[in-house]
This record gives structure tokens, sequence and C-alpha cells, in this order.
């Protein structure tokens, strides 16, 4: 974030705080990562430009960085299995649903299976959607109410219509083998020419992201029911996703942002965003590391499981780098923070230099803060690390907060940004920066840390 708009959103939060107001930046309330012993996973199922006959099946413990768990991992005994919709049913079991047939061939059903572990899946039967003329059941999502429904939102088009003109409807489960659903009913107040409708629910309000056939924009609208009225309120190029997107799907990350992940099916690329105000303004797109251009139309499913990394609290450490072993994170005299040698022989301001109290993180005491012995806290400032005096704003704690991944040797860490989530602590020519993840090798290890016994 350059520094004028950092500016700008620390005079908005102060003054939202005088007013007694809930600021927009500060993300949900209550929102944390998992305590020590668990850790976030995102379960992503996608089908590829090379295969609309298999899922393929990644995760990750940040949203941003996904690791092939088994590829294919599904493959129907019939048809197809494009735009595959994962969630968790109470049963504990992994269900899918799909779209079967594609632009050759119409197609009157979705796709079930069930797995017990995410990787291994089991075909349940083909369900043919009773939508009078019905030509074509497309882009099935999953959608759990908060009273406990599980619902499917589909994009349908009729020959009444015409069989490229879709409209969001709703399907019900009726009982909890979800093999029985209800008629299905139309959303009101989207389309028609609407398809891949995603709906989210916070609080009372629905919010449905869907894209306009006509313009190719990907719009915006809430209800108060699940079936609409839905009013649409942010049309055209509203968010800065551009033209030619498809296949919005959202997920709420742990510090209380909301991403959306979208596919650039013209160009052959996968995006994704971030908003921190109710999806009112969102962050430049970024494309999906190590995936664009090979995922397609994918949905991620967001647990909270055991396991994750940690780190001592309350307790000095030095922050050795893992491909540099010779070099530990430290603090110059320029505030700026390196990687820098330090040895037994090193003079004692420079072994303080390198030393660190490792404290509850600022802003969410499940993750980690690091403060110098002259009280100055790591944090990134545009995006280079350095090294300040707590100010007591909202963005100072968010700025000197870091959440621990996995690193890539045993018992090393990666710092998450917690502001900034995709983003991590990484050498770059000895410097101390923060970097959107990269899907390599030499990103990983260059982000990646041993907290080891101090110096000082």
């Amino acid at each position: 974030m350059n520094r004028t708009l950092r500016a700008v959103l620390a005079l908005l939060t102060s003054v939202a705080a005088l007013l007694g107001l809930t600021t927009a930046f500060a993300g949900a309330a209550g929102a944390a990562h998992p305590p020590a012993g668990q850790a976030t996973r995102y379960t992503m199922t996608a089908f590829t430009n090379s295969s609309e006959s298999n899922m393929y099946v990644y995760d990750s413990p940040d949203a941003t960085g996904f690791t092939l768990r088994k590829g294919p991992a599904y493959t129907p005994p019939s048809g197809l299995i494009r735009d595959p919709s994962i969630f968790k049913h109470t049963d504990g079991y992994y269900y899918l649903t799909y779209t079967t047939r594609t632009w050759s061939a119409l197609s009157t059903t979705i796709g079930f299976a069930r797995s017990t572990d995410r990787l291994n899946w089991t075909f349940l039967y083909d369900y043919t959607v009773p939508i009078s003329g019905l030509q074509r059941a497309w882009a099935p999502e999953w959608f759990v109410d908060t009273n406990g429904s599980v619902n499917i939102i589909l994009s349908a088009s009729v020959a009444a219509d015409g069989e490229w003109i879709f409209k969001p409807y709703k399907l019900t489960a009726t009982n909890s083998a979800l093999t029985a659903w209800s008629a299905p009913t139309r959303l009101s107040g989207i389309g028609p020419n609407y398809i891949d409708t995603f709906i989210v629910k916070i609080g009372s309000t629905y919010h449905a992201f869907t894209k306009n056939e006509t313009t190719k924009y990907i719009e915006y609208g809430t209800a108060s029911s699940l079936t609409g009225p839905y009013t649409i309120t942010k049309t055209g190029n509203w968010a800065g996703f551009g033209s030619g997107m498809e296949g919005p799907a959202l997920v709420q990350l742990d510090n209380g942002g909301w991403r959306i992940y979208y596919d650039a099916y013209g160009a052959g690329q996968y995006w994704y965003s971030d908003s921190y105000d109710n999806f009112a303004t969102w962050s430049t797109p970024t494309q999906l590391p190590g995936l664009t251009g090979f995922v397609r139309h994918l949905t991620v499913l967001k647990e909270t499981v055991s396991g994750g990394v940690t780190l001592p609290t309350n307790t000095t450490r030095s922050l050795q780098s893992v491909n540099y072993t010779g070099r530990y994170t430290v603090a110059r005299s320029d505030n700026l923070g390196y990687v820098d040698p330090v040895t037994s022989s090193s003079t004692t301001a420079v072994k303080q230099s390198a030393t660190f109290t490792v404290v509850p993180g600022l802003a969410d005491a499940n993750c980690y803060s690091f403060r110098n012995s002259a009280g100055r806290y790591l944090r990134h400032w545009d995006y280079r690390i350095r090294f300040d005096t707590d100010d007591g704003t909202t963005v100072f704690d968010k700025d000197a907060t870091y959440c621990a991944r996995p690193g890539t040797t045993s018992g090393s860490v990666r710092l998450e940004s917690y502001n900034y989530p995709g983003r991590y602590i990484r050498h770059y020519n000895y410097e101390l920066r923060l970097d959107i993840h990269q899907a390599t090798d030499t990103f990983r290890a260059d982000s990646s840390f041993t907290a080891v016994s101090p110096w000082a």
C-alpha cells in the first residue's frame, strides 16, 4: 500500500473510532486465525484446461499458494466434471456437485459424488433437474444457509428463452442423504441472461455475485431472502475485475476479509481479489500463483483442522534464513530489515540486532509480532520490512502481525502478513520485503526462517 493511501486509511479509521462507528477497514468482528494446534485448510476442487473429465484437488494454508494433493482425483463413470463445487456435510462426508455436459450437448443433469478424505471420491448419481423445457443445467454451487438447509444454486436455460439464456435457480435438499430435492425455485431479480451465480450470507443479507452474459462482467446484488428479489447494485467494471470473467467463488479469510476467485476464460488466466468493506471495494486483481492458466471454474472450501506450526511466545529468538544459514533477520541502523551474517565473533550490537522477543500478534493473538531490544516492532511499509515504534493505531497492529505457515524445512516457518494475505516476509538481495507468494522453490526457501536460540 502506498504511503498516501495508508495515511488516508489511518485517518478514516481514527475518525470512525471517534464517532463510535465500526470501521470498514477492521475486518469482520471476531475474525481470528485458529489457536495453537489447529490450522486453516483451504481445499480447492477444479477441472482443468487439459481435461473436462477429471477433477483435481489442491489445498492451501493461506488461500493463495495451493499444492496439488491428487490429480486426477475423480473421474465420473460417464459425462464430464465441469464446475465442481465442494462442501462438507454434517454427516462428515465431503460432497461434490458438478456440470455433466458441455457446449456440444443438451445438459439436463447435474452430478453428485462423495468422499471421506477429499481425495478419493465415489460417484453417487446424476440428477435430472425438473425444469420444464430445460436445455442446460450448469454451474451448480452448494449453499448451506444459516438455518442448516443444504441448497444448490444452479444456472439453467429453457427452450422458451433460448438454450444460451441462463437464469439462476435454487434446489433444496429434502433429506439428509442429499438424494431428494425440492422443486426448483427461480431466484428473482437476477437475469435473464445471468450465469454462474454464487451466494454468501452475512448476517441476514444474501450477497450474490453473478456473471452478466451480455456485458461479460461479474455483477453484485443483495436480498433479504435466498430466492430474492435481488437488487443488482454493482454493474460494469465496478470492482476492477475487468470484462470476460466468470465462475466467481468466494471464501472468507482468517483476518475477516473476503476473497473472490474468478476465471478469465478468454485469456486463459485465473485471478483473485480481496475485500474488507462489505464488498464495496476490492484489491488489485492478482493471478493465482502456479495455477493460473491451468485450473478452470473452481470452488474453495475452508476448514479448521489439527496441525499447523507455532512459535514460542514471550521468549527471545533469532530468525535464521533457511537457505542462507549463516544469515539472520536483523535491524540495521536505518531501521530496515535485512538478512545479515551473524557469528560468535560479531559485536554485541550486531547480535542484539538479530535478537527479538516473540509476542502474540498485535492484531491477532493467534499470530505473532516481533519486538527488538529497542522496543521497535518488525512491520511492513510500502512492502519493505522495517522496525518501528508502535504508534497505537490499528494499521500499525496489522502491519506488525504475521501468521506462521509451514516452511521448507522441518521446524521452519514462513511468516504471512496478517493484513495482506498471500504476502510473505522474504529476502531478496539480502533485503527483507513483503512479497506475494510465488509458486517456486526459490521463493519458498527465501521466505522460510527457523526460530533459533537468541544471539543476545
